[in-house]
């Protein structure tokens, strides 16, 4: 084997193997992990930590905003069963390193959304933070669903199909 192809195969088996070692397992607690500074935080101002993950169910929605839409059918979903607030809580971590629009731009569109999910915490990752520690997909829309305990019990990258849905929102009764 030639010498080029043998160091091409070597580096995809090794970026293969990162990403796999990345991922987050189903059952699993992720690390804990903190997004402050030029990194982003919480829309509302100050540092948010994935600690806060915890106390009830959550379902975080990782959103590059160029796929802001690809999953508003599973947002209205959730809305419409009126989970009650002292045990179900939903995130938006807009992950703003992966888009061309300017930070302003994307906090203009939040205002829009949090007219729609006034309860839901909103979250700019300005550094992909999360793509990074947790393994989440970029320039995408990843959904995950955490356990009161903050152990993760959902987790799925794309677009939703009708039966994903079905099973996230089984998964959210089952724990609340």
């Amino acid at each position: 084997m030639k010498p080029v192809i043998r160091i091409c195969l070597l580096f995809s088996l090794f970026s293969w193997s990162v990403q796999l070692q990345a991922q987050l397992a189903i059952g699993s607690m992720p690390s804990a992990v903190k997004i402050s500074g030029d990194q982003g935080g919480k829309v509302t101002g100050g540092d948010w930590s994935s600690t806060e993950i915890k106390g009830k169910v959550y379902t975080v929605m990782y959103v590059d905003p160029d796929e802001k839409d690809l999953n508003e059918h599973v947002e209205r979903s959730l809305k419409s069963e009126n989970f009650p607030r002292d045990k179900y809580g939903s995130m938006a971590i807009v992950n703003s390193a992966a888009t061309w629009k300017p930070d302003a731009v994307i906090k203009m569109i939040l205002k829009g959304k949090q007219k729609d999910y006034p309860d839901s915490i909103y979250i700019m990752d300005r550094d992909k933070v999360l793509v990074r520690k947790w393994g989440l997909r970029d320039d995408s829309y990843h959904v995950l669903t955490f356990g009161k305990d903050g152990t993760l019990l959902y987790s799925k990258s794309g677009a939703l199909s009708d039966q994903d849905i079905r099973e996230l929102k089984r998964i959210i009764r089952a724990n609340l």
